[in-house]
């Protein structure tokens, strides 16, 4: 992946949250660095709270083994960018990326209004803080708009049990509109198998997103941590949707992700749902976040060759890694 003569700058950056983005973290400023490999650029982004090495680990792993996935994606990313680059085009070029799903940190009625208004028709909820008020919420919002569809992303919060309890406890036309819940409890094909018949809701892995997790319907890929085509494949052979999301990172790292589910779309026809792109929207807004455009079902892929962002990149403060 890296050449003996290439040099690897870095060039750090803090996103600043609007809100809290997860059950699992009260973070409201993030670091990570954007690479840069000759003329490609990547993106390392991590989230210890849901596993990941620190991001002084992943700078480490960076100048020398380099045994993180997350350290090799942004390489990865990086050397796609590079080659796009060095024949002055876009990777965006004659690619059809997914439309993306409203990514809401919050149980917010005003937050729901605008992503309706926006043309959102598929809705992703963290979910997780706050049950019961969660449920209610869930039942008020599928009575006002009763053909949006939910996702609710749990990052692993509760025990099965838990999950059962909520799920059941919400109205049955409630339940009909969701489209999958993402990572209720820590994956076990058994008691995913169970979950889901009992409850009649589909389930889509994340975090232990794997060959094996065969008992979800769903599997969603972070390209920023994991192998696309691998798990794409996997996904076929047991008749899984797939669903790309961003890693919640820097509009570099989110337009890697766009990026990625479009070749998946190209090379697994039919395979790839609606996807979660479109989340830049939850930092302050910045020169970077502003290339990206409005918030809407369509990813706007930045002007430039390679990923893009050519200007912007090159006026960042660079430092030599190694």
């Amino acid at each position: 992946m890296l050449a003996q003569d290439d040099i690897v700058w870095i060039s750090r950056y803090r996103l600043k949250a609007v809100g809290r983005l997860n059950s699992v973290s009260r973070r409201a400023v993030f670091e990570g660095v954007l690479i840069r490999v000759n003329d490609g650029f990547g993106c390392i982004h991590p989230w210890p709270e849901l596993g990941d090495p620190p991001l002084e680990k992943c700078l480490a792993d960076l100048a020398g083994p380099r045994r993180r996935a997350i350290v090799r994606r942004a390489l990865r990313c990086a050397e796609y960018d590079r080659a796009a680059r060095e024949f002055s085009h876009s990777l965006f070029e004659e690619m059809e990326t997914p439309e993306s799903h409203a990514t809401l940190p919050a149980a917010d009625p005003t937050t729901v209004a605008l992503a309706i208004e926006a043309g959102f028709q598929t809705i992703k909820l963290k979910t997780g803080r706050d049950l019961t008020a969660e449920a209610a919420f869930l039942d008020a919002m599928t009575s006002e708009y009763p053909g949006m569809k939910w996702r609710l992303d749990f990052n692993e919060c509760l025990e099965p049990a838990e999950a059962e309890q909520f799920l059941l406890g919400l109205r049955p036309q409630t339940r009909a509109a969701i489209d999958f819940v993402e990572d209720p409890c820590p994956y076990s094909e058994s008691a995913w198998k169970k979950l889901g018949w009992n409850t009649g809701v589909k389930l889509a892995v994340d975090r232990e997103a794997a060959p094996l997790s065969s008992s979800a319907a769903v599997m969603v890929v972070k390209p920023a941590i994991d192998e696309p085509f691998l798990l794409a494949e996997a996904a076929l052979a047991h008749s899984q949707r797939l669903v790309v999301t961003s890693y919640m990172d820097h509009p570099v790292g989110q337009t890697f992700a766009a990026w990625e589910a479009a070749r998946l779309s190209l090379q697994f026809p039919g395979c790839v749902s609606v996807c979660g792109l479109q989340t830049h929207h939850l930092f302050e807004a910045d020169a970077f976040t502003e290339a990206l455009g409005p918030w809407s079902p369509a990813f706007q892929a930045p002007s430039g060759d390679g990923l893009g962002f050519t200007d912007l990149l090159e006026a960042l403060p660079w430092t030599r890694h190694f």
